[in-house]
């Protein structure tokens, strides 16, 4: 067995090894909802959260990710902040099984809670982002709203590349639906994201990028911006603009 094939059946069988999950249904509005936003966030019965399936191979986005980048990002970083989240979460004392809730209110629960919650979610939601049959633009209603509130589909392009690239430090970059219905991109640090009352910009995420060095360095070593361009031909625009219906309601 070759490495990639070592590769892609330990994201096979490490898949498989997780405990059926109990979808949380709870939206970004912390109202129950199914569909794109629910699956979001898996959780067992017990209120665990827990780390969703990848839902592919860790090869399946090469060139644009590669294997060994995504089997530490997802199999140690990620899977590291699940840890650390449900452990500050008994450490506090504090049973929550909305998320949304929690982030409405994270400046109260200490830096535990709010860095490895937001470590847990805001992968989760990279990770749905991404398909090996992702890239191309947007459609619909989201194109509509891309065009509406940022002139165009290209000109979007070169604010959200721009913003994740030159964003100082360790964080994320985020396309927001913010309370007046209106499209933002912003960036923010470590692991915050726009749900958090901490953010100063704050919204419901339809896409975020992770520019934490792991997230790119053994591929593309200091050359960020290299793959924030990369990382277009392998967005997944049908969730990107289901996540966009539900957030319009």
């Amino acid at each position: 067995m070759n490495k990639r094939e070592f590769i892609k059946r330990s994201a096979i069988l490490g898949a498989g090894t997780l405990i059926a999950p109990t979808i949380a249904s709870s939206c970004m509005n912390s109202a129950a909802q199914a569909g794109a936003t629910a699956s979001l966030v898996a959780q067992s019965e017990d209120g665990t959260f827990l780390q969703p399936d990848l839902g592919y191979a860790f090869d399946a986005l090469e060139p644009h990710v590669d294997a060994m980048t995504m089997e530490f990002h997802y199999g140690k970083h990620h899977a590291g902040y699940t840890k650390k989240f449900n452990a500050a979460l008994v450490h506090a004392d504090f049973h929550s099984t909305d998320i949304y809730k929690l982030f409405s209110s994270v400046s109260t629960h200490g830096n535990a809670i709010r860095n490895n919650g937001g470590g847990y979610f805001n992968h989760n939601l990279y990770w749905k982002f991404m398909s090996p049959e992702g890239g191309g633009e947007p459609e619909g209603k989201l194109a509509e709203a891309i065009a509406a509130d940022f002139g165009s589909f290209t000109e979007f392009k070169e604010l959200f590349t721009a913003t994740a690239a030159s964003h100082f430090g360790s964080g994320w970059g985020w396309l927001l639906l913010d309370a007046e219905g209106k499209l933002q991109v912003t960036s923010l640090p470590n692991q915050d994201n726009p749900l958090m009352d901490v953010s100063p910009v704050r919204g419901t995420p339809l896409l975020n990028i992770d520019v934490w060095e792991h997230a790119y360095y053994l591929h593309y070593q200091n050359m960020r911006k290299s793959y924030v361009e990369a990382y277009w031909n392998v967005i997944d625009w049908k969730f990107v603009q289901a996540l966009y219906e539900e957030a319009q309601g």
